[in-house]
């Protein structure tokens, strides 16, 4: 086997290529990549920067939400609140008119009872006095036969109602 070596001259001239293509590099390829990678992480923090703040604005948003839904909740109660006391208060003031409806129709009632009962009791009165007019009058035509007993009923009568007018 046989290994080979490299000649100097060779390796002179790899050494020059090498230095003349990294000079080449270092004045105008490496300032332009170092440029390009500093632009990218520029970039790149630029860009942290800004999911930082839209998180934080994200956040933000969401508490604003949350106070939103909650004083939206805490309004639902209230008008929950108040259609409740509504509703109590038209019930009751519903039972208050349904009764002193009722307490008015109670009294009318009474009052056409009344009357219908003072009604019937005069009807009871004037028949009862029709009744005794006539029963009297039965009677006294039956006892007053003659002219004498006639004449002593009327003067008998004619006292009664002098009496009872003084």
């Amino acid at each position: 086997m046989m290994l080979l070596q490299p000649e100097a001259g060779l390796l002179f001239w790899m050494f020059l290529s090498f230095g003349i293509v990294f000079a080449v590099l270092a004045k105008f390829g490496f300032p332009i990549i170092t440029k390009m990678v500093e632009d990218r992480n520029a970039y790149i923090e630029k860009s942290l920067d800004a999911a930082k703040e839209a998180n934080k604005q994200l956040a933000h948003i969401k508490e604003q939400s949350e106070a939103i839904l909650a004083s939206a909740r805490e309004e639902q109660v209230k008008i929950l609140k108040d259609a409740e006391s509504t509703r109590t208060r038209i019930i009751n003031e519903s039972k208050e008119l349904a009764r002193a409806e009722g307490l008015k129709e109670l009294e009318e009632l009474r009052k056409q009872m009344k009357l219908e009962k003072e009604d019937a009791i005069k009807d009871i009165r004037r028949q009862v006095a029709d009744l005794s007019v006539d029963i009297a009058e039965k009677i006294i035509r039956n006892n007053l036969n003659s002219n004498t007993e006639q004449m002593a009923m009327i003067d008998r009568l004619i006292d009664e109602s002098m009496v009872s007018k003084s």
